[in-house]
């Protein structure tokens, strides 16, 4: 009886098994539901497979969802490049992604990996609300800010930031703000709409900037080689969506 209890170890026993057969089974599941069109089961199923955040007292439900956040974002956003995806191969693709974020990606616990999950959150995160093509600007400046405050809320969490709720809001406040005010001429360069190529960029900038300088890695030509080339690319963004604007109206 005593080895049968070792055997039920989560970490190591018979239960860490079966928890990472679940784990695999996932992306297949989803993929069916996509596929039989079901497409809200298959968001109820990824937001079911967290019940565990829900297994404590209701005083530690808002700080458990915050920290699965992110694994939220990039699996409903799964199911939205699933439904837009043109053919059933890019769906299997996707799959095997996501079932490579739940098997590597999302259980690392070293920085540079839980900065990779702000990063893909984000970016996923992004792709997916401006897919959405009924979306009110309303909508859209309130999923920006959302999506862009988790993110940034799990990667200075990583690094123990003492001001990581502030520089959280910040960063939410201000990709609202630029969904806001781009909402109202939204551009697409193919698939990516221009709030989410101009959010990537600034985040992953100062993203790296931050790991960098927590790392001792920062010096002052880095930093400027950052900024400069971060600073031409959005205004060549800017004034070749103000081009495309001009055409537009023309």
């Amino acid at each position: 009886m005593k080895n049968l209890f070792k055997r039920l170890k989560p970490i190591s026993g018979f239960s860490h098994y079966f928890h990472f057969g679940l784990t695999i089974l996932l992306p297949i599941v989803i993929l069916i539901l996509v596929r039989l069109n079901f497409i809200e089961i298959s968001v109820f199923v990824i937001i079911l497979s967290k019940w565990r955040m829900f297994a404590v007292k209701p005083r530690f439900w808002p700080a458990n969802i915050r920290a699965n956040s992110v694994d939220i974002i990039v699996g409903i956003s799964t199911v939205v490049f699933m439904v837009e995806s043109s053919n059933s191969w890019w769906q299997i693709l996707w799959a095997l992604f996501y079932g490579l974020w739940l098997v590597l990606i999302k259980p690392a616990e070293t920085p540079f990996l839980v900065s990779v999950q702000s990063l893909v959150a984000q970016l996923f995160g992004l792709m997916a609300i401006y897919s959405w093509s009924s979306a009110t600007n309303l909508e859209l400046t309130f999923l920006t800010g959302l999506v862009c405050f988790l993110s940034a809320r799990h990667f200075f969490d990583n690094f123990d930031e003492p001001h990581a709720r502030l520089m959280s809001y910040t960063w939410g406040y201000f990709g609202a703000s630029l969904a806001w005010i781009l909402s109202y001429w939204l551009l697409f360069y193919g698939s990516i709409a221009q709030p989410t190529l101009i959010l990537t960029l600034i985040g992953y900038s100062i993203a790296s900037l931050y790991y960098l300088d927590k790392k001792n890695r920062l010096n002052s030509l880095l930093q400027k080689q950052f900024i400069i080339i971060m600073v031409i690319v959005i205004l060549a963004i800017l004034v070749f969506g103000i081009i495309r604007l001009g055409d537009n109206i023309a």
